[in-house]
């Protein structure tokens, strides 16, 4: 699903080799800005997409809604070649299988390049074309695990958790269209295409630039109580009602006002960061949440500077009036129940929509 408006990558045609997760996704994104993606279809699809992605789903939530379905059978000279011709012409290229694999079907780099010199060819893996564990399967937990981030998850000695797909396939998928994106300008001013070796791993480990810097401080992973984990004002608390809310007010202008609508006015402020005071604040905090239903600390907190948001089911989500005024998703009806798909992300606007009524040309 497009959104309206400017769509940045119009004109960028890309061919997508069927995959799961990372790859699909990427090139859901890329298509969601306006490239023209055409998806090159299994005879039969991936087992894993049969078992975890083909259910009862309305056409506009399915990865591939957007693109260009082309069914070809790659083990065949036919299919190959069919490939080939699509490769000719793009300016981009997807593939998510093991190292080696499009090299054995003949639609590896060193085959696409002689077709295209100026080809980006994306290749979307757990744990990269190169080093030891390149032709082991893995999924998003196991690459999260090596990079080091998932242990970060963890707190009071309990196991870390973290959503399915999210923080490992799709931020690969991200690195991937960032990827892509940056070598295609590369190939327009050089002529020149070249390999883009995106791994989740590494991706992921990039993307945990922030975390690597708050643990250098010693705010992290340290040997002291930390912000993130032990403090009372970044955390998430359980309501009355069994709903839960988060708190993140670690700046001292927000924990201010956190305190005040708190009704906390015996709290010194300027103390936020005395390490010693946070088990006993901590354990207040829980049992004033605790006291009240949900709705109740929303119509406290909510459009307040103290940092808060309520813990939202994915419908809810849906519905909530900011992501409504932004739409940030769409609901549509399918077979009895309701179904949610993000919209596409980043959006663009164009230089003069944001020009103001003063502004205009010198002579």
């Amino acid at each position: 699903m497009r959104r309206q408006g400017l769509l940045p990558l119009q004109g960028v045609r890309v061919v997508e080799f069927e995959g799961i997760g990372p790859g699909p996704l990427c090139g859901a994104m890329l298509a969601g800005l306006g490239a023209t993606v055409t998806l090159v279809a299994r005879p039969v699809a991936p087992d894993a997409r049969r078992l975890l992605l083909d259910g009862d789903m309305p056409p506009e939530v399915a990865l591939d809604h957007d693109k260009n379905v082309m069914p070809l059978d790659l083990k065949s000279e036919a299919g190959r070649a069919a490939a080939l011709d699509l490769v000719a012409d793009a300016d981009a290229l997807i593939e998510g299988l093991r190292p080696g694999v499009m090299e054995r079907l003949g639609l590896g780099p060193a085959d696409c390049h002689a077709r295209n010199a100026r080809l980006v060819y994306g290749r979307m893996t757990g744990w990269g074309q190169t080093g030891p564990l390149a032709q082991q399967a893995g999924h998003d937990i196991n690459y999260l695990a090596l990079s080091g981030l998932l242990h970060a998850a963890a707190r009071d000695g309990a196991l870390p958790k973290t959503p399915p797909t999210v923080m490992g396939d799709a931020t690969g998928a991200l690195g991937l269209a960032f990827g892509i994106t940056s070598a295609i300008l590369h190939a327009r001013a050089t002529g020149q295409g070249c390999v883009v070796d995106a791994a989740i791993t590494d991706i992921a480990a990039m993307l945990g630039a922030l975390l690597n810097v708050t643990r250098a401080a010693g705010t992290v992973d340290g040997p002291h109580p930390s912000p993130f984990h032990d403090s009372p004002f970044y955390d998430v608390y359980r309501c009355a009602d069994g709903r839960a809310l988060t708190f993140g007010a670690l700046e001292p202008p927000f924990y201010r006002q956190l305190l005040a609508r708190l009704g906390f006015d015996d709290v010194d402020a300027d103390a936020q960061y005395d390490r010693a005071l946070w088990p006993a604040l901590k354990a207040r905090l829980t049992a004033a949440i605790a006291g009240q239903p949900l709705a109740y600390w929303r119509a406290r907190f909510e459009g307040t500077d103290a940092c808060f948001a309520p813990v939202l089911t994915i419908d809810e989500a849906a519905r909530h009036p900011h992501n409504v005024a932004r739409d940030v998703y769409r609901v549509y009806a399918h077979a009895g129940r309701e179904v949610v798909q993000a919209m596409p992300a980043p959006r663009f606007t164009p230089a003069h929509a944001h020009a103001s009524p003063a502004d205009g040309t010198h002579s």
